[in-house]
């Protein structure tokens, strides 16, 4: 059954692979994303090398619950569909959350307004209007709003929304602005309240929020644009004091998650804080994470430590993108070259350059999801889903590329190679499946794998050499022998039955 856009995709086609004995054989769908053109296509044809490693699957080895994948609503975003024909739209909303597509199952998107807006806005505009008497989503009803219900009807099974603010409004913070600043402890159970609000509010849209982060980046951006400022301690307060108890005596039942920047020492500080003491983890769900300390570390021994610290609680990379670039437009090697930068390339210190080498953007996807899965990260969030050719629009100029990008004035889209990247895992992990253990001595190909709540397991390759490579995938007394193109992603599917 292929899609009815023309992607290239092919999917539910079931191959029978021979090994030695007929009791050997295993049956498995693969799909492949590379350089040499395959995008999400379903291979039916394998060599058979003599000296194939094997990963050994290893489904009594359970770890994390996985919650999703996906990417973010963001006005830019929603501002471009609707400047889209009707064809259109309805084709990027159906790759994204259609049964065909990607099955987003995880999003995020802002309250208030973020770079990605076309202006600075906020729900609560009035000056010390401390009980939030003109508390509004007005400024949503236009972009966002129908973005996520037309999102909604394309998909089957549903998916979470992650709510993050930039910024509480400025009359709120001791500096008056937009960028930077703190919020005033005497607006504490204001700021708590807009949360509530906002739920109830986006509700009455008939969209539900399952989760927060506290504050994007409280270690902020050098006042670039929307920002607010925490320290561990102040955040742990706000949310133990505050927030919590604010939206459980409303009735919200929802998921808070704290920190929500990158990666490496300092998610230990805040780790640390969070989780010293019942009282002060009461209210953390969990713990959501940002990529861009680096183009290629994910930091294993940070998250270790997230994990550790608070197993039984989220750990969700909540933003991601090739940021500082602006998107090459039908142009799919790009994407498979080591072209790309971003904003450490240039403005990083001196002795952090190093962790911000030229990359392929591919790779990074890949890289970063398969070494979060195999770091205990339960859901991996993408920032825009669509973007315009120079990367916005974005009011401060901060242009990033997306997976969709399109041209407003031909009317024209594309979907670039992160798109079918992320897709190898959104549409095959699905949401309650346990990442599983696996061998393999082949430390040229990158694996991770886990098991669907329906018994089927999906193994990712990534394999990054130039060259193909063959390899065999084990489970239990049955094998399948297969190939990898170069510069490749593979997701691998065993049915349950």
């Amino acid at each position: 059954m292929g899609m009815d856009y023309n992607l290239g995709f092919t999917f539910s086609i079931v191959l029978m692979l021979s090994a030695c004995t007929s009791e050997k054989q295993l049956e498995v769908e693969v799909y492949e994303t590379s350089a040499n053109g395959n995008k999400l296509e379903k291979l039916t044809e394998f060599s058979s090398g003599e000296e194939a490693g094997t990963i050994k699957l290893l489904p009594a080895q359970q770890f994390q619950t996985i919650t999703g994948f996906g990417g973010s609503f963001t006005e830019a975003s929603a501002h471009l569909l609707n400047r889209l024909s009707r064809e259109n739209r309805d084709k990027i909303l159906d790759a994204y959350f259609g049964e065909n597509g990607a099955r987003y199952s995880l999003t995020r998107t802002h309250m208030n307004s973020c770079d990605f807006s076309l202006r600075n806005y906020s729900y609560a505009p009035v000056d010390d209007d401390k009980e939030l008497i003109h508390f509004s989503i007005d400024e949503d009803r236009d972009d966002l709003i129908p973005m996520i219900q037309g999102a909604m009807t394309k998909s089957k099974e549903g998916f979470r929304i992650l709510a993050s603010p930039w910024t509480a409004p400025p009359w709120m913070k001791d500096n008056k602005d937009w960028r930077g600043g703190k919020l005033l402890p005497e607006y504490y159970d204001t700021w708590a309240l807009f949360f509530s609000k906002y739920i109830d509010a986006y509700k009455a849209e008939g969209i539900d929020i399952w989760g927060f982060t506290v504050e994007n980046e409280p270690l902020g951006n050098n006042s670039n644009w929307e920002s607010m400022h925490y320290t561990p301690e102040e955040m742990t307060d706000f949310v133990t004091n505050h927030l919590g108890p604010r939206l459980e005596a409303d009735g919200h039942d929802v998921v808070i998650l704290g920190y929500d920047q990158n990666r490496g020492e300092e998610l230990k500080e805040w780790i640390r804080v969070m989780f010293r003491d019942e009282r002060s983890s009461k209210y953390f769900g969990g713990t959501a994470v940002h990529w861009y300390a680096s183009t290629y570390d994910w930091f294993p021994e940070s998250l270790e430590f997230a994990h550790q610290t608070a197993p039984e609680k989220h750990l969700i990379q909540s933003e991601a993108c090739i940021d500082a670039q602006v998107p090459r437009w039908q142009d799919d090697q790009w994407y498979w070259s080591k072209e790309a930068t971003d904003w450490g390339w240039t403005w990083a210190p001196d002795d952090q350059k190093y962790l911000h080498p030229k990359y392929v953007p591919v790779y990074r996807y890949a890289r970063d999801i398969i070494g979060c899965l195999n770091s205990w990260v339960d859901g991996w969030v993408d920032w825009n889903m669509v973007l315009d050719k120079q990367g916005g629009p974005n009011w401060f100029k901060n242009w990033c590329v997306a997976p969709v990008i399109v041209d407003p004035e031909k009317d024209e889209v594309y979907f670039t190679p992160l798109y079918f990247t992320m897709a190898h895992f959104s549409r095959f992990i699905r949401p309650g499946a346990k990442r599983i253990g696996w061998e393999q001595a082949d430390e040229a190909l990158m694996v991770t794998a886990a098991q669907n709540p329906d018994g089927s397991v999906v193994v990712v390759v990534l394999n990054q050499g130039t060259e193909a490579k063959d390899y065999v995938v084990a489970l239990g007394d049955r094998e399948a022998p297969l190939s990898i193109s170069g510069r490749a992603i593979q997701t691998i599917v065993i049915s349950g039955k």
